[in-house]
């Protein structure tokens, strides 16, 4: 279990983080040293987690359909398998979703060596898996077209005078309070929908004690600031390779944004009224996939304002990110099918 529960920590904070954290290291890195980016990070990933042990509810209720499963959870070796292989993906560079990659392994217990039971519920939205990835879908084509709407009607007054004006001295503090507070709001909203991905290895976290609960904090500051001292690793170049990110106005819209879109994903009505939502608020959902979506539709929305068509590179380069993540689906899917003909 705790071999597990490290290998997705680590896993998930080197790959997903960067989704959440990379706008801001990449505006941030020339200016501030990384340990001051590390404390900002860490004050809001103890204090989400700090909350979340006190109310027994670490995942934030992500994990609420796995619970009794868990319970009676026997962890094989295998299960260090799907964190192990992302580790190593990550490390290539591939920004793979860690919900798939380590949740699908849990969401399959009731048939262990059925595949047709498997493959089955990639396609019923009504099974934990089917769930997961229609709610992730969803994520993406909101965040794809929200993103391309929004930077179609406003790259004129916003991101062209970003790159045609650099970021005068006398409005760069109220730049930097602004992304930080966008990052913030943002961070928080992904702590709370992924923590789930990596304390399922512990039984969900609902039974820690405070001292199995101040090793995991440990483990997470750690990881988080050895991530922020190598400045993201691979992963970070999704980033980077997209236009002007490294400009802290662009970087404060797109924190604000991709927050905005996994707050709504949190909840099953809208805003409190009675209208439902397609999709369950406490069931796991990709945040990479969200976050590919987001960038997608920004960068094509951009390129069309400002160079008036789409370039091959461009299209290329979106299309390389949808693919890394259909990789990663892909991986999850044949790991579990594996591990399941291992289990047999």
């Amino acid at each position: 279990m705790w071999i597990g529960f490290t290998l997705a920590a680590y896993s998930v904070v080197a790959n997903d983080v960067i989704q959440t954290l990379g706008t801001f290291l990449t505006s941030n890195e020339k200016r501030l040293q990384w340990w001051v980016l590390w404390l900002f990070a860490a004050a809001i990933l103890s204090a989400a987690l700090v909350y979340g042990y006190m109310h027994s509810d670490i995942s934030y209720g992500r994990l609420d359909r796995y619970r009794t499963s868990l319970t009676t959870l026997d962890y094989k070796w295998y299960y260090a398998l799907p964190p192990l292989v992302l580790l190593v993906i990550t490390r290539l560079g591939v920004p793979v979703s860690t919900t798939f990659m380590i949740l699908t392994l849990f969401t399959l217990t009731d048939a262990p060596q059925d595949v047709g039971i498997t493959l089955a519920g990639i396609f019923d939205t009504n099974s934990l898996l089917g769930g997961m990835i229609f709610k992730s879908f969803s994520g993406c084509v909101l965040a794809f077209v929200l993103a391309g709407f929004i930077y179609i009607v406003f790259t004129e007054l916003t991101e062209k005078r970003f790159i045609e004006k650099p970021v005068s001295e006398s409005s760069q503090p109220y730049w930097i309070t602004a992304q930080w507070l966008a990052t913030g709001f943002l961070w928080f909203q992904w702590l709370t929908q992924d923590l789930a991905n990596i304390y399922v290895f512990l039984r969900g976290g609902y039974d820690l004690s405070i001292i199995e609960f101040s090793i995991t904090l440990f483990i997470f500051l750690s990881l988080l600031a050895f991530t922020f001292y190598t400045r993201g690793g691979a992963v970070q170049e999704v980033v980077r390779s997209k236009t002007n990110t490294a400009d802290i106005r662009a970087a404060t819209f797109i924190d604000l944004l991709y927050g905005i879109i996994l707050y709504i994903f949190k909840y099953d009505s809208f805003l409190g009224f009675d209208y439902k939502l397609p999709w369950t608020g406490n069931l796991p959902m990709s945040t990479t996939w969200v976050f590919v979506g987001l960038l997608a539709g920004r960068e094509l929305g951009m390129r069309l304002m400002l160079d008036g068509r789409f370039n091959r590179s461009t299209v290329s380069n979106v299309a390389m990110d949808f693919a890394k993540v259909m990789f990663g689906l892909v991986v999850s899917i044949v790991l579990v099918i594996i591990i399941k003909l291992l289990g047999t």
